[in-house]
């Protein structure tokens, strides 16, 4: 029996489309089918000629029911991965025992981004995209991981701690400007949110006691959800390429979560995506873009 608890919600819904379009051929095919059979009296170049056209009829009624079913299926989509205050979002402990890795890349758009798209296409894999403000020339890279199916995040339009962390509605007023930023690209703004350096960050103390003790309930209550990680690959810190393929797959847990970062500065990181895709996938594990009912990875406060 096939398990569709393996699949993705955006897999299933592409299941479906699919599935849609081939009844819908199928069936006038086979009234295209009968029609010529039943016409007798027709000449063997009129029933083909008539064959050839209902076939191209079909085409075009196919292609219409496809693209129809794409346009629902995003649609779905954006109204399920866009805030709304009030709905629950992820779950702290995963309720299954799936391997799945949820590879996260944070302060892009760069260029980089284009080469990581292009790597989880050959891989078939999804991953989640945390953009920043910066790169603006780059922004179109947002809406392609979006095209491609991966997840688009919200991490920070300025990634300036001071300015971030200065007081709880500065935080806010920031994470409006890069959900601005994903509105235009994408058309709606995303609940998924990476605080910068991560809800345990110790660094937001200097500019404000206690505010990611009371940041991570009001993104809640405001309808966000934060992730952190399991496994920081070290990218951050200018690794190797082999410090960082070393770091990425020591995770042993069912539901991995790794932080990558996709700046312009993350040449290594792209050189080990593959090295890390290679090794999880042999172990059996899927690789999957955060949806709104993922894991939701989070550390312990300490500030």
């Amino acid at each position: 029996m096939f398990n569709f608890r393996r699949l993705s919600r955006r897999q299933i819904y592409n299941i479906n489309k699919y599935t849609l379009c081939g009844l819908v051929f199928f069936a006038l095919c086979a009234t295209a089918f009968c029609m010529v059979a039943n016409s007798r009296g027709n000449s063997v170049e009129n029933r083909i000629a008539f064959m050839k056209s209902e076939m191209a009829a079909v085409a075009e009624v196919t292609d219409q029911v496809a693209v129809k079913a794409s346009e629902e299926i995003r649609t779905a989509r954006d109204k399920n991965f866009a805030v709304q205050p009030g709905v629950p979002v992820g779950m702290e402990k995963p309720t299954d025992d799936e391997k799945v890795v949820y590879l996260t890349f944070d302060d892009g758009p760069s260029e980089n981004t284009k080469k990581i798209i292009e790597i989880l296409a050959r891989y078939n894999a999804k991953a989640t995209f945390f953009i920043t403000g910066a790169n603006e020339e780059c922004r179109p890279y947002i809406k392609e991981a979006y095209d491609a199916g991966h997840t688009i995040g919200l991490h920070t339009f300025s990634h300036d701690y001071g300015a971030v962390y200065a007081s709880d509605e500065a935080y806010f007023d920031d994470l409006a400007k890069i959900g601005g930023v994903a509105k235009e690209q994408i058309g709606y703004v995303p609940c998924f949110i990476r605080f910068p350096g991560g809800s345990s960050n110790k660094v937001s103390a200097k500019y404000n006691k206690g505010i990611m003790s009371r940041l991570v309930t009001s993104v809640q209550e405001q309808g966000y959800q934060y992730y952190d990680w399991n496994i920081d690959s070290g990218d951050a810190a200018g690794s190797s390429k082999e410090q960082i393929e070393a770091n990425a797959t020591a995770g042993t847990a069912n539901h991995i979560m790794i932080l990558f970062h996709d700046s312009q500065t993350k040449g290594a990181t792209v050189e080990a995506l593959p090295y890390v895709l290679e090794y999880y996938t042999n172990l059996g594990y899927r690789f999957e873009a955060i949806d709104r009912e993922s894991y939701s990875c989070h550390h312990g406060l300490k500030n």
